[in-house]
């Protein structure tokens, strides 16, 4: 699971959040937004927690709904990636299901999640870019991700100061529009010297180690996904090492 909810512990909190948002798509960020400063005002790394994990049930469920169809699939996929205790099934549905009514106020929700990046970065924020990931394992839940769903992502990615070639770099994890390419997603090039390409590999896997995202303070929520990332990575390295040794 990439995202866990269970662990921020506000189960006794959810009902008054959403009973403050009502039932009205169009206003849910406002409501559940203004609601979250006024509950946690004294308590800003927990009303950081609630305010990641209500923005990505919200752009999961615009995620799903990009291309203009929500499926099975993708319902299943953000069961995949998000956590949460059995007896918030039904609050965690119910604001699901208000966000996919349709994609507007994306952009807002994005926004306001960019500003929790707990390392600080700026650009290419490590916490974002497995939100980013996440949002990937959805839009390719139904076998295909839609030319709408990959600029809904990318218009994601752009709000969250994740510069382009970083974005092709997370892309090339997900989607092999020219097949496969290890290089990109390495970040390096086929002309480079297998020495530089090992430095780079072992530069990437120190930055996402898991234990480096906890000490830079990155949710264990998150920690799944930086373990799929992980995978991407040595499957990358391990293709290129291969190819290199029988050239």
């Amino acid at each position: 699971m990439i995202f866990d909810f269970s662990c921020l512990q506000i189960s006794s909190l959810w009902e008054r959040l959403l009973g403050a948002i009502g039932d009205a798509a169009g206003s849910v960020l406002g409501r559940v937004v203004e609601a979250i400063r006024t509950v946690f005002e004294g308590d800003p790394e927990t009303r950081r927690k609630v305010s990641f994990s209500v923005a990505i049930i919200a752009l999961s469920a615009k995620m799903a709904k990009a291309d203009g169809i929500v499926t099975e699939a993708e319902v299943k996929a953000f069961q995949q990636i998000f956590d949460f205790p059995d007896e918030e099934a039904r609050n965690v549905a119910r604001l699901y299901n208000l966000a996919r009514q349709d994609v507007a106020g994306y952009e807002a929700y994005a926004t306001k999640l960019a500003g929790l990046c707990s390392s600080g970065a700026s650009e290419n924020c490590p916490m974002l870019e497995n939100v980013i990931d996440g949002l990937f394992h959805i839009a390719k839940a139904d076998g295909l991700v839609h030319e709408k769903e990959l600029a809904f992502v990318a218009r994601i990615a752009e709000i969250f100061r994740i510069d382009e070639v970083h974005f092709r770099r997370i892309m090339a994890r997900h989607v092999h529009l020219d097949g496969a390419d290890p290089y990109l997603v390495l970040g390096v090039s086929p002309e480079d010297d297998f020495a530089d390409i090992r430095k780079q590999y072992r530069l990437l896997v120190s930055e996402h180690h898991p234990d480096r995202l906890i000490a830079r303070g990155v949710p264990i929520a998150l920690h799944a996904a930086a373990n799929e990332r992980m995978a991407a990575l040595n499957a990358a390295y391990a293709t290129i090492a291969k190819e290199r040794r029988a050239a």
